[in-house]
C-alpha cells in the first residue's frame, strides 16, 4: 500500500446503548484522549461549543517517535446520531508548509453509529483514512522509500490499537449509563 492511496482503517464494536447514548460520547471530542496513547488533550475553537458543520477544534499529540504536536480538525460530517467526521490539519506546519484547509488534510477521522436489535444496540464503526496531505508518516517514507509500505502498515497497526481501546471505552461506558437507567 502507498500513501499515496489513502491506507485506512476501520475498527467496530457492538454496545448494548441506543444510538442517543453513544452519540452523546462519540460526540464528546476530550474522550478520546482517556483511552487512546498519542492524543493527549482536546479543545474546541473559536468560541464553539460542540460539533456543528465547519467548527474547529485543536488536538494536542504526543508520539515516542515524533515528539509532541498540535493539529487543528474541522468537522466535516455531522448527521445526528449517525456520522461524526473531522479533518485533520497541519495548522502549524510541522510537516511542511502549514495549513487549515481540509482538504489538504493528514487525515480524516470517522464514527459511524447504526440502531440494530430495536433500537436497544448500537453497531459502533471507527475510521481513519491518511493523507493526502503531508504528516509524519510522509517524513518516515521520505527518509525510507524502500520501506513504504512496512512504514504504513506499522501506523495503522497503531491507530488500530488506540481505535480499539477508544472503542472498548466508549462501549463501557455508553452501558454503564444504560445500567444505571
Amino acid at each position: 500500500m502507498r500513501y499515496a492511496d489513502g491506507p485506512r482503517v476501520e475498527c467496530e464494536v457492538r454496545v448494548a446503548a441506543p444510538a442517543k447514548t453513544v452519540w452523546e460520547l462519540v460526540t464528546d471530542i476530550r474522550l478520546p484522549a482517556r483511552f487512546g496513547p498519542e492524543l493527549q488533550r482536546v479543545a474546541w475553537l473559536d468560541g464553539a461549543q460542540g460539533p456543528c458543520s465547519g467548527a474547529r477544534f485543536e488536538g494536542f499529540n504526543q508520539h515516542p517517535l515524533i515528539g509532541e504536536w498540535r493539529t487543528v480538525s474541522h468537522v466535516v460530517e455531522l448527521a445526528e446520531p449517525e456520522v461524526f467526521a473531522w479533518a485533520v490539519t497541519d495548522a502549524d506546519g510541522r510537516y511542511g508548509a502549514p495549513s487549515a484547509d481540509p482538504a489538504e488534510r493528514l487525515a480524516t477521522w470517522r464514527y459511524e453509529l447504526n440502531s440494530r436489535d430495536g433500537g436497544r444496540e448500537t453497531l459502533l464503526r471507527q475510521s481513519a483514512v491518511l493523507g493526502p496531505g503531508r504528516s509524519g508518516v510522509t517524513l518516515a517514507v521520505e527518509r525510507r522509500p524502500d520501506r513504504e509500505e512496512e512504514i504504513i502498515a506499522a501506523r495503522l497497526k497503531e491507530l488500530r490499537a488506540g481505535m480499539e481501546a477508544t472503542l472498548d471505552g466508549i462501549r463501557q461506558l455508553a452501558e454503564r449509563a444504560e445500567r444505571s437507567r
